[in-house]
C-alpha cells in the first residue's frame, strides 16, 4: 500500500511585490479569491489528502498569517519563521527539515491552486510516488487549463515520465506549484537563500526529476487584475466538474 505524505511545507514567506498595492497592508498569501484566502485553497487541499501537519514559512507581514492559521487543526499548522531573513524556497525547506520529517514530503506554492476532477491531485501525485527512482515528483498543468500564467512551459515529459527543461516549448507542461520531494535532495545543503530550481536541475541530471499531469484547473494569482479571472475560472471549475 502506497504511504501517502503526512507533512507537507507551504511556501509563503515571499514580498508578493507584484500584488501592490493590496500586498502593502497584507501578505499575499492571505488574498481572497472566491470567498477563500490563496493559503486555505492549499491547506485544505493538504486536509484532504491526508497530511496532518503543515509547515507554514513566513517572512513578510508575520503575524498577520501566524494569526490566520491560529485555530487550524488540520492540518496541524507549524510555523517556520524566516522574519529576520527571507530564505527562498530551498533555504525555506531547509530551515523547515526538523519539522517535515526523514520521509517525503508535499510542497506547494502559496499562490497557486487548483480546482481537482476526479480523484484529488495530491492523492494521484501520492499514488505515482516511487521513491526508488525519485527524488522529486512534480505537479504539472496544461497551459490549456490554466488561469493567470502569463509565461510559457516548464517542462517537457518522456514517456517514462522523467522531465526536462522545455525552454518554452508550447508541447511542454507548467509547473503547477506543487510537489512531491524526498529529505534526502537536502542532505548537507545550508538554511541560507537559494532556490529549490537548483534541485529541479541536479534531480534532473540524474534522470530522478519526474512529473505528473494534472486533472482538472489550475490557477495563479500574480497581479491584482489576476484576481477577477481566478474568480471566474473558480466558479467555471466548479460548475464544470459537477
Amino acid at each position: 500500500m502506497t504511504r501517502r505524505p503526512k507533512t507537507a511545507i507551504v511556501l509563503a514567506a515571499g514580498l508578493g511585490k507584484r500584488m501592490r498595492p493590496i500586498t502593502d497592508t497584507i501578505p499575499k498569501p492571505l488574498v481572497q479569491i472566491a470567498g477563500k484566502t490563496l493559503l486555505d485553497w492549499g491547506l485544505d487541499s493538504l486536509a484532504a489528502a491526508g497530511v496532518g501537519k503543515a509547515v507554514v514559512n513566513v517572512h513578510y507581514l508575520p503575524e498577520q498569517i501566524v494569526a490566520h492559521v491560529a485555530d487550524r487543526r488540520s492540518p496541524r499548522i507549524v510555523i517556520s519563521d524566516e522574519s529576520d531573513r527571507l530564505l527562498d524556497s530551498a533555504g525555506g525547506i531547509v530551515k523547515a527539515l526538523p519539522e517535515l520529517g526523514r520521509e517525503p514530503f508535499y510542497i506547494l506554492n502559496a499562490d497557486t491552486f487548483w480546482i481537482d476532477h476526479g480523484p484529488l491531485n495530491l492523492g494521484r501525485l501520492a499514488l505515482a510516488w516511487n521513491g526508488a527512482k525519485m527524488d522529486i515528483l512534480l505537479m504539472l498543468a496544461d497551459l490549456h487549463r490554466a488561469t493567470g500564467h502569463c509565461g510559457s512551459t516548464d517542462f517537457l515529459v518522456a514517456p517514462d515520465g522523467t522531465l526536462r527543461r522545455s525552454k518554452g516549448d508550447p508541447a511542454g507542461l507548467i509547473y503547477a506549484g506543487a510537489a512531491i520531494i524526498h529529505p534526502r535532495l537536502f542532505k548537507d545543503a545550508p538554511a541560507e537563500p537559494h532556490s529549490i530550481n537548483a534541485y529541479f536541475d541536479k534531480a534532473i541530471a540524474g534522470g530522478r526529476l519526474f512529473g505528473m499531469p494534472m486533472h482538472g484547473h489550475w490557477i495563479t494569482v500574480g497581479t491584482p487584475d489576476a484576481i477577477p479571472l481566478a474568480e471566474d475560472a473558480v466558479a467555471g471549475a466548479l460548475i464544470g466538474s459537477q
